[in-house]
């Protein structure tokens, strides 16, 4: 394996996923593989040929073993982080210094007995509803931005949803 200087690695490629149920809960899992109390959105890699729907659809069945969900919007623009060099030169295979994600937000229409974070293998070890306004607090503190992001120009739209002001798009 060639080593890349971090400045000159690309971004992963990946979705992020806005869970929501029907009271404006949005699901947020615990690392488990993170030191302290790291809470996040489902996320993950795209696979080639995967729109970002259904890599969030699948990412979210790996990650919660939930499929009773239905499909809100997504963001038009891609929203990127950086992750520290040290985390970055052990994950990937050090191929990337971050990851660029295209939001997906899902409704969440099932019961919560469906949720079963060892369905796939497990990245959370705990899982709860939690408000917009704490997800940037609960996420790991190099995802803050993307998570203020997230919230300020996704749920406007999951809100009007939410309330009926608009239908939900058809699925990409």
């Amino acid at each position: 394996m060639i080593y890349v200087p971090y400045e000159m690695r690309p971004y992963r490629p990946c979705v992020g996923i806005m869970l929501v149920n029907k009271q404006g809960g949005i699901f947020v899992g615990q690392r488990i593989d993170a030191k302290g109390d790291a809470w996040q959105m489902p996320q993950g890699g795209m696979e080639e040929g995967e729109t970002p729907h259904q890599a969030a659809v699948r990412e979210l069945w790996e990650e919660t073993g939930c499929e009773s969900v239905r499909y809100i919007t997504e963001l038009d623009a891609w929203l990127s982080y950086d992750v520290p060099p040290a985390l970055a030169d052990r994950i990937w295979d050090a191929k990337y210094r971050g990851q660029t994600q295209k939001w997906v937000a899902l409704l969440f229409e099932g019961e919560e007995s469906e949720i079963n974070l060892g369905a796939h293998t497990p990245e959370f070890s705990a899982w709860r509803w939690a408000k917009k306004e704490e997800l940037a607090h609960l996420a790991i503190s190099f995802k803050r931005d993307v998570y203020k992001s997230v919230v300020h120009q996704l749920w406007p739209r999951v809100e009007a949803a939410l309330a009926g002001a608009s239908t939900p798009q058809e699925t990409p």
